[in-house]
C-alpha cells in the first residue's frame, strides 16, 4: 500500500498573526532607523510639476497637496467601509455594488500619493525631532515616528487582508489605525502649513 501523503499544516493563528504584526513592526523600525541614520540631501529630488511660492518650495507644495489628497483618500476609505458595514451615520440604504471597488482603489490612490511624500521625507529631510534653532520639537518628532508607523501599520493590514484564519476584530482594527496614523501625519504636516504659512501654489 502507498504510504498516506502529508498534508501540509497551517501555522496556528497566533503564531500567524504575530508574523503579520512583526513585519509591520520590522518596516516602521527599519524605516526609523534609515531615516535617522541617513545623511539628508536637503534639496528637491522631483516637483511633479508643483510650482513655489516666496516662502513654500516646489518641494513642500507637492508634499502639502499630496499629502492633503491622500488624506481625502482615506476618508473616503473610512466612509465607504463603514457604508459597506451598513454603520455610515445617517444612511440606511444598502451600499451600492460599485463601492467596494471604489473603497479598495481610494486605498490604493491613498497609498501612491504618500510615495513621493515619504520618500522626499526621508531622502531630503531625514528623521527630524529638532527644529530650526536646533530644539526638540514635538510635531516634527510625532510627524517622523507616525510617518514611520504608517507604512508599517499598512503593510500589517495588506498582509491581513490576504489572511482568512485572523479573527474578525483584525482587520477593522488595523484598518482603524492605518487611518488614525494617516490622520497624524496630515495633521503635523500639511494642516499645519496651512494654518502657519499659506495656502501653497497647488
Amino acid at each position: 500500500m502507498a504510504a498516506p501523503t502529508a498534508t501540509p499544516q497551517s501555522p496556528p493563528k497566533s503564531t500567524e498573526m504575530l508574523l503579520i504584526f512583526g513585519i509591520g513592526a520590522a518596516l516602521a523600525v527599519l524605516l526609523g532607523v534609515w531615516g535617522a541614520n541617513h545623511d539628508p540631501s536637503g534639496r528637491e529630488i522631483f516637483k511633479l510639476g508643483f510650482s513655489g511660492t516666496d516662502v513654500t518650495s516646489a518641494m513642500v507644495s507637492m508634499k502639502v497637496w499630496l499629502g492633503t489628497l491622500a488624506f481625502l483618500a482615506a476618508l473616503f476609505q473610512v466612509a465607504s467601509a463603514l457604508w459597506m458595514w451598513g454603520k455610515l451615520p445617517g444612511v440606511k440604504a444598502k451600499a451600492p455594488k460599485w463601492i467596494g471597488a471604489a473603497h479598495r482603489w481610494s486605498g490604493t490612490v491613498a497609498f501612491v500619493l504618500s510615495i513621493p511624500v515619504a520618500y522626499h521625507c526621508l531622502w531630503s529631510i531625514g528623521f527630524n525631532t529638532k527644529s530650526g534653532d536646533g530644539e526638540g520639537d514635538l510635531r516634527r518628532a510625532a510627524h517622523s515616528v507616525f510617518g514611520c508607523l504608517f507604512y508599517g501599520v499598512f503593510a500589517t493590514k495588506m498582509l491581513a487582508l490576504r489572511s482568512k484564519r485572523l479573527p474578525g476584530w483584525t482587520l477593522p482594527l488595523v484598518g482603524s489605525i492605518t487611518f488614525t496614523t494617516l490622520v497624524v501625519v496630515w495633521a503635523t504636516s500639511s494642516a499645519w502649513w496651512f494654518a502657519n504659512i499659506e495656502f501653497p501654489a497647488f
